[in-house]
């Protein structure tokens, strides 16, 4: 398989060097543009060849992930529409559904991918387009290599708004959680670095938890909480807080403003 990615920024990147270091892929089938200057020269310190434009790139590989901003997106997809022929599509795009691309490309194949930033560190969530008409062969080898790099699962494309809320904005939830239990363990006395590492490590060895004994996480936390015990104080307190609905509300907007 070789790649072209169009689109060297925070989510471009990390899927492409993901996939370069959980060795998914060699660095020499992946090839990038950028239209930023910085992007294009980040991407040629991390060793990818970088081409020239947009249509270059594209003219060079049989699959092509573009990784823009929404607002170039529609330019982008017409610039190579003469281009495209026989070739397949990713688009990680948010809020460009396939029926969009297609209108600016043509009848091509297009799968519609929905990532994570956490794709940098191999442990990134990614939505598949289960109603893509990308061949067997290719969705088997698209699953292949991003399994590799996080989490899989094929959906319907009317689910990606959601997935959009959840997955997606995702990490900036889980960021301010731990930042905040961070805060907590500061305000105790607990020096700054310390309390970070120990509030992500802990939030990460409950996710890990979860998944790999698949307990439902009510089940979670009830193995922590203790009859009038400080955990169930604790859950209490966030209770009174409303954190679920706070958490359910914010996927909930992130959700509709996808939409």
């Amino acid at each position: 398989m070789r790649l072209g990615v169009i689109g060297f920024g925070n989510m471009g990147a990390a899927i492409a060097k993901g996939i370069v270091e959980k060795k998914a892929m060699d660095i020499n089938d992946i090839g990038i543009f950028d239209i930023y200057t910085k992007s294009r020269e980040k991407a040629r310190e991390y060793g990818f060849k970088v081409y020239s434009d947009e249509i270059d790139l594209t003219e060079h590989f049989d699959k092509i992930l573009v990784a823009v901003k929404p607002i170039h997106a529609k330019a982008l997809f017409k610039k190579i529409s003469e281009h495209v022929d026989g070739k397949l599509i990713m688009s990680i795009v948010a809020g460009l559904e396939s029926t969009d691309i297609k209108s600016y490309i043509g009848e091509q194949r297009v799968l519609r991918i929905m990532p994570n930033t956490p794709a940098l560190v191999g442990e990134g969530v990614f939505a598949l387009d289960s109603e893509s008409n990308a061949t067997e062969e290719e969705k088997e080898e698209i699953e292949r290599i991003f399994t590799a790099i996080g989490l899989v699962e094929w959906v319907e494309e009317r689910l990606f708004p959601v997935i959009t809320g959840l997955s997606g904005g995702g990490p900036a939830y889980v960021a301010m959680f731990i930042e905040a239990l961070a805060d907590a363990g500061v305000l105790y006395g607990l020096k700054r670095d310390v309390a970070i590492k120990i509030a992500a490590k802990t939030l990460l060895g409950s996710a890990a938890q979860i998944l790999e004994t698949n307990i439902h996480p009510a089940c979670l936390k009830d193995m922590v909480c203790s009859p009038s015990g400080t955990t169930i104080e604790g859950v209490r307190a966030l209770e009174e807080h409303n954190f679920r609905a706070g958490v359910i509300e914010a996927v909930s907007k992130a959700t509709l403003k996808s939409q």
